[in-house]
């Protein structure tokens, strides 16, 4: 008797099992990426921000305080892969924004394809794919689960930024050409010409209009007690300039520095990104197609001049995330009206952290440096004449990565694994060198934890150097003048990022347990159940669920 009624329960349910699952569906999620953002920026300026940015996704969002890149470099172009993918350069291959590419013999820009064209302007800054990017990732896999009914449509200032969210299948993926024109752009591996509200945004000259403003903080420059003086010696200068002090003349700055380029250096750059991303949810009328989920990736690139220009610790930072955090205010407010409170699902991130600047750590006491690439090239060479009478081993060095010359090992016949432990245990002798690894180690061996377990799971055997090198704590390259800073390694400050996600069908908490990024991926796809990317190497972060 009881089976007979739970069967006639489940007949009555059954009709409406379909319109349940489509309830559950966001019609929307928005995948948003603050570039070179540390996780402690969330509570270092926190009393600054307000209740309905960064707040309000703490508050009625789920957090994972200890979310870590789990690979080397933390590099741009690398971070949006696989935060996208699920997996870690050892899979998706892009291994950096650029990279020696050993079988071109010539390095290359992650996203450049010479088979397409610029769609919006007559340069050669369209000419762009993702066609390097070997494994799909969660916006592919939405729209192959919904037979490419649902839309994806990524925006970022920086090409590569825009390009790999998106993946392979997406309708478009719009990035800012600077200059003095200042307009967005696409590439013809999307679509052939620019749709009609792309134009009219364009028309508007918002860039123009923002560069008539002189960039001045936000609130009084004393209340900004969770940075140093504003005239310091650790902080970069923009042309033109003599000091890197408030204000900034931006106005009579703008000719020496670009034209509406310098709108890429300043919080404006991420007001611009915003107002195009809210263009971009009208104008394809993102999160209204009936039964079906569609996806807008944004990725706030300014963050990452501003920190490279000035530091951790700059009074510049602090305003552009006190800026940054009403950027997602006005964007939460926007999707509330539009698409609805209880109708899409958001998750913010970083692409990578950043160190802080090595010369204001030393006035401090902290050890720190920078790595003299040219005087490390000059070693190198003197090893490889010393050692095998020969200027030819090594063909590239890179990325913190030495490639050898393979036709020049095999002239001289030379084992490359002793060729590549040679190397290896001397290049520990070059001032901030901390640890060296080869491939053929990479690539035999298998590193569960610790710094060579990062470093593996960025190695591509089929792209990758033969010897790595890992820098001391705190050291960046030289090329930076010992101001500002700039990321890459796979220490705690350039890898622990925010993760915050939002909305339909996340629980709010937080947890401290240790998650990769590579977790974001298939905790999205578990959620809107479908098919994991296809070289996922994350899990589903079960905490953050309904």
């Amino acid at each position: 008797m009881k089976k007979a009624v739970s069967f006639i329960i489940f007949l009555f349910f059954l009709p409406n099992l379909n319109l349940l699952y489509s309830q559950e569906k966001p019609k929307l999620v928005v995948g948003i990426v603050v570039d070179q953002m540390r996780y402690d920026y969330l509570y270092r300026f926190s009393e600054k921000y307000g209740e309905n940015g960064f707040k309000r996704l703490l508050n009625d969002g789920f957090h994972a305080e200890n979310t870590h890149y789990n690979y080397i470099p933390t590099y741009t172009a690398v971070g949006h892969s696989s935060i996208y993918t699920g997996t870690t350069p050892q899979n998706h291959g892009i291994i950096g924004n650029n990279w020696y590419d050993k079988f071109l013999k010539k390095n290359i820009y992650c996203v450049d394809d010479a088979n397409y064209t610029t769609v919006g302007s007559n340069s050669n800054a369209g000419n762009k794919s993702p066609y390097r990017l070997q494994t799909t990732t969660i916006t592919d896999q939405l729209r192959l689960a919904q037979n490419l009914h649902s839309k994806t449509i990524s925006v970022a200032i920086k090409d590569r930024s825009a390009i790999l969210p998106g993946g392979h299948t997406a309708n478009a993926a719009y990035w800012f050409e600077g200059g003095k024109d200042g307009k967005w752009i696409t590439s013809n591996f999307y679509r052939d010409t620019l749709p009609n509200w792309v134009l009219a945004f364009n028309n508007l000259k918002k860039a123009d209009a923002y560069l008539k403003e002189e960039w001045n903080t936000y609130a009084p420059i004393e209340t900004y007690t969770e940075s140093i003086d504003d005239n310091n010696p650790y902080e970069g200068v923009f042309r033109g300039e003599k000091t890197p002090t408030f204000p900034h003349n931006i106005p009579v700055l703008k000719e020496k520095n670009g034209h509406t380029n310098l709108i890429k250096s300043i919080p404006a750059g991420n007001s611009l990104t915003t107002d195009f991303s809210l263009a971009a949810i009208q104008g394809e009328n993102l999160g209204q197609t009936k039964n079906q989920t569609d996806f807008l990736a944004i990725s706030y690139s300014s963050t990452d001049y501003v920190g490279h220009r000035y530091g951790v610790d700059s009074k510049e930072i602090e305003d552009t995330y006190i800026r940054m955090d009403l950027e997602i205010e006005r964007l939460l407010n926007y999707l509330d009206k539009h698409i609805g409170k209880n109708n899409y699902t958001l998750f913010l991130t970083a692409d990578h952290a950043v160190a802080q600047t090595p010369n204001y750590l030393n006035s401090l006491k902290i050890p720190g440096g920078y790595f003299d690439l040219a005087e490390f090239k000059n070693f190198v060479q003197t090893l490889s004449k010393e050692k095998y009478n020969s200027e030819n081993i090594v063909e590239n060095i890179s990325n913190f990565q030495l490639f050898f010359n393979k036709e020049t090992l095999k002239k001289l016949n030379l084992d490359q694994t002793a060729v590549e432990d040679f190397f290896a245990e001397e290049l520990l002798f070059f001032e901030n060198v901390n640890k060296t690894i080869t491939s053929h180690t990479l690539n035999t061996s298998e590193f569960s934890n610790g710094i060579y377990s990062l470093v593996q799971q960025g190695h591509n055997q089929k792209l990758s150097g033969n010897v790595y090198i890992i820098p001391n704590h705190s050291v960046i390259g030289s090329g930076h003048k010992k101001t500002g800073t700039t990321h890459g390694s796979g220490y705690s400050y350039d890898t622990h990022v925010p993760l915050l996600f939002f909305g339909k069908g996340i629980k709010k908490g937080t947890s401290k347990k240790y998650y990769p990024i590579i977790d974001i991926a298939p905790t999205l796809a578990n959620l809107l159940q479908i098919e994991f990317p296809n070289g996922t190497t994350g899990k589903v972060i079960e905490e953050a669920l309904n």
